[in-house]
């Protein structure tokens, strides 16, 4: 239990004649809310679509539960129980939201076959979902489709989930609500990948901690660390909290 859930040692992507990761070094530790962090253009997102298979690894190793992914089709990773949401939210605008949901629960040919606890307890992380159910996924706000991308993720028990900027563009009050409901899904011991840009809102929830500069991990160790030290933020990330409360 000790061995990291995911791990990239030396990965490199380049997408057309771009060189994006420069070999990318990163621990997520099993049970854990790992936060990936740093200034636009770092390659953190590049970095979770490679672990999705989106883009493939040009050199390198990136192994989930002892196995490697490397060279692994996106259909192929996500059956390993890991959901990937992208930062464009990637829901069905023309369904509804429950057939988004029914999609998203892979074992399920019909609502009934959804575990209903389980559903009740996304009910009560997102209201919304349920105040929503039969609506059309493309009339829901930023927020609520943000929780509706997050509701696909978690519809069923996941080992890994992959999240990009969650918080992006959502109203204060809605970035409470996404707060709780992370805190409250890390208490299920799910191990989750996040990128962030809003540091208040990564310094709450993040146990653990990677920053992103040009394609490389830079700096890695604990959250809270990273969260006291505004010296080390100034000079990773350009901020100190104090500023971003």
């Amino acid at each position: 239990m000790n061995q990291p859930l995911l791990k990239l040692s030396g990965v490199h992507t380049h997408i057309g004649a771009y060189h994006i990761l420069h070999g990318v070094d990163l621990a997520v530790p099993r049970g854990q809310l790992t936060m990936l962090l740093g200034r636009n253009g770092a390659g953190k997102t590049t970095t979770l679509r490679t672990i999705m298979g989106l883009w493939q690894a040009s050199q390198g190793e990136i192994v989930f539960d002892g196995e490697s992914l490397r060279g692994k089709g996106t259909p192929d990773i996500a059956q390993r129980d890991i959901a990937y949401v992208p930062e464009n939210t990637g829901i069905f605008a023309d369904l509804t939201v429950r057939e988004n949901i029914l999609l998203a629960a892979r074992g399920a040919r019909r609502v009934e076959d959804i575990d209903p606890a389980r559903l009740e307890w996304i009910y009560g992380l997102f209201p919304a979902i349920r105040k929503f159910w039969a609506y059309p996924a493309g009339k829901l706000s930023g927020g609520q489709k943000q929780m509706l991308a997050v509701s696909r993720a978690i519809v069923e028990p996941r080992k890994l989930i992959l999240i990009d900027e969650p918080s992006k563009g959502l109203a204060p009050a809605i970035i409470a609500n996404m707060i709780a409901a992370f805190r409250e899904l890390k208490q299920t011991q799910t191990t989750i990948l996040l990128v962030e840009q809003n540091f208040n809102f990564a310094r709450q929830l993040g146990d653990t901690v990677a920053v992103m500069d040009d394609g490389r991990v830079v700096h890695a160790g604990s959250m809270a660390e990273l969260a006291a030290d505004e010296q080390l933020q100034a000079r990773l990330l350009g901020l100190s909290l104090g500023q971003h409360q």
